[in-house]
């Protein structure tokens, strides 16, 4: 089999990825020639183990490169700037087994929303008809094939949920007969190598259920349980999930998971802003901090703000340089639509987050007071100007040289944005209860962010809990810690704004 090894500079930053051919039977493995002088971070091989893709960057520039045969020359088939969404254009996804190339692009719709086409091989170029696109979303999801006859069976995709389109008839009879079964979940079908099987595995989930696996035995029509990734949990006592979609104060289409708690509303709410920011929240699926959270009766609202991925160019972009601006603008539109609806108690809402999440806790308590009883805060950017300055940080050179000042802001030229839009130089205005927690081991956000804001907040705010895991990074891991923090979050928000 084919296997990566991934090589690190002495700066623990990633420069590419060695590969190997692995006998399992020996353990023994040797270096494929690729014939390719630079090391690529990705690859993609045909069915015979032969690279046939490569994906190069070098200083901020992303170079996709191509062969149609093993023994042909490399050929460059598109290249841009890395953090611009310009490669974003085309992102080789698979080589099926008849040797075609299938690659994600720009559809040229007015969202920008990205589909699937098939490259030919001869022309050098995409074709111009998509094999799937979804509207109002990227395409997300992989291609299912026949190897041994070499054919396309479907295509798997998440839109708001994850499903899959069927081409093939048999497995099209095959879904309909399981989703009979079990109608209460969406129903993922797997062969192994070909549609010539007895035995499909399924995996069933929905926004109650996680996923529970099971063999589907295609002669006698019998499903067989095999696990479920968790168990303890009864579907018939999780809250039920929905994802909407808003209009910002700008027009722009905002995107919303919501998750009500039992009885009837308006609720105290928990705003639940994802980090990233520059990548997808969620899906209609069960998650574990809203479940968490409504079993405790609270509603939950997840933004999917601008500057995201995943909803098109137009909503990706419409995100660059609006850190605590108009990014934040979406999540208080999104907390303003819910108590328009009459699901939210004006009176009791928290916002909270990780990360980039974190960050826009702490400029909402700051921008919004009005909206904002309080906020949970953990891993939190507290200042966008030390992600540039911390040099223990993991945040890449290239990251920081070339992407920073595209997505985020140039130190320079947005300087005086910076102090505007920093928590930590805006902390005196920030007068609602807040609990703070930090990992001692955090690289991507290290904890000068945490203690630096902290002691900046307390001067002027008394309301300021504030917790650190010594031997956590970007995120709790431990489950002690895990049960630690969340029972903490319990408790603050059952002061602040619990159920009356």
């Amino acid at each position: 089999m084919i296997v990566q090894r991934l090589e690190f500079d002495n700066r623990h930053e990633f420069i590419g990825a060695v590969l190997l051919r692995l006998d399992t039977l020996s353990g023994r493995a040797r270096s494929v020639d690729t014939g390719l002088s630079q090391m690529a971070r990705d690859w993609l091989v045909d069915e015979t183990g032969q690279p046939r893709v490569a994906v190069v960057q070098t200083d901020g520039r992303t170079r996709v490169q191509w062969r149609a045969t093993p023994d042909a020359p490399w050929v460059v088939v598109t290249q841009g700037h890395t953090f611009a969404g310009g490669v974003g254009f085309f992102s080789p996804r698979q080589i099926g087994p008849d040797g075609v190339l299938y690659a994600r692009a720009n559809r040229g719709d007015a969202d920008g929303t990205a589909a699937l086409y098939r490259f030919d091989a001869k022309a050098q170029q995409l074709e111009s008809q998509p094999i799937v696109g979804v509207q109002g979303f990227d395409f997300q999801g992989r291609l299912i094939f026949d190897h041994r006859q070499r054919k396309l069976l479907g295509v798997r995709f998440t839109s708001d949920a994850t499903d899959t389109a069927w081409i093939d008839a048999d497995m099209k009879a095959a879904q309909a007969r399981i989703d009979k079964r079990l109608p209460d979940t969406i129903n993922l079908l797997d062969v192994a190598e070909c549609n010539c099987s007895r035995w499909m595995l399924v995996t069933a989930y929905s926004d109650r259920q996680p996923e529970a696996f099971l063999a589907y035995d295609r002669e006698t029509n019998v499903l067989m349980a095999l696990g479920n990734s968790r168990a303890a949990i009864d579907p018939a006592r999780m809250a039920r999930r929905e994802f909407v979609r808003i209009a910002a104060r700008d027009g722009l289409s905002i995107p919303v998971h919501v998750t009500q708690p039992a009885g009837k509303g308006p609720w105290p709410m928990v705003v639940l802003v994802h980090g990233g920011p520059h990548v997808r929240g969620g899906s209609w699926r069960w998650e574990s901090e809203p479940q968490f959270l409504a079993s405790r009766g609270y509603l939950v609202i997840e933004p999917e703000f601008r500057g995201g991925t995943g909803y098109g160019q137009k909503h990706f972009q419409a995100g660059w340089k609006q850190w605590g601006l108009a990014m934040q603008d979406d999540v208080a539109d999104a907390t303003r639509w819910a108590i328009k609806e009459r699901q939210a108690d004006p009176s009791r809402i928290c916002i909270a987050g990780a990360s980039y999440g974190g960050y826009a806790t702490l400029m909402g308590l700051i921008r919004d007071p009005d909206l904002y009883r309080c906020g949970v805060a953990w891993v939190a950017v507290t200042d966008i100007q030390m992600m540039f300055d911390l040099n223990w940080s993991d945040l890449s050179e290239d990251w920081k040289q070339f992407g920073l000042p595209v997505r985020v802001g140039d130190p320079v030229k947005d300087a005086e944005q910076f102090v505007a839009t920093s928590p930590l130089k805006q902390a005196q205005r920030l007068k609602q209860p807040l609990l703070l927690g930090y990992g001692g081991a955090d690289r991507r956000v290290p904890i000068a962010h945490g203690t630096r804001f902290r002691d900046a907040v307390v001067k002027t705010n008394s309301q300021v809990d504030w917790v650190v895991y010594n031997e956590e990074g970007h995120g709790w891991f431990s489950p002690e810690n895990r049960d630690d923090w969340w029972t903490r979050v319990e408790q603050f928000l059952g002061r602040q704004i619990g159920p009356k």
